[in-house]
């Protein structure tokens, strides 16, 4: 009788206290699988921006596709097409560089 007085206690610690145990479980799950992967991506997207050379040829977010021509501190200047049209974008308008400069010059 005493077992299952102990298993009905712990039932009990369980039944008050279960929530508090499983909340920061749950927490920690979510900054695994949530926030820690969108830090490395913000990171990684950062470091691309900052890296980015005269020459190089990238796409914005908006779809366009040209070569920078001049970077400054938080714009750049991109080329397009066969008319040379020149674009002043800032930097965090670039979503990815398709050939880097060196790259183009082999």
């Amino acid at each position: 009788m005493n077992v299952l007085t102990a298993m009905a206690g712990i039932g009990d610690f369980f039944a008050q206290y279960g929530m508090l145990l499983i909340l920061p479980a749950l927490l920690i799950i979510m900054y695994f699988f949530m926030i820690r992967p969108q830090k490395k991506q913000e990171k990684e997207t950062n470091q691309m921006r900052n890296n980015l050379a005269v020459g190089d040829e990238v796409t914005t977010i908006g779809g366009i596709i040209g070569k920078v021509v001049s970077i400054k501190e938080e714009t750049c200047v991109i080329e397009t097409a066969h008319e040379r049209t020149k674009i002043r974008i800032l930097k965090t308008a670039i979503s990815r560089v398709d050939v880097k400069a060196e790259d183009s010059v082999d």
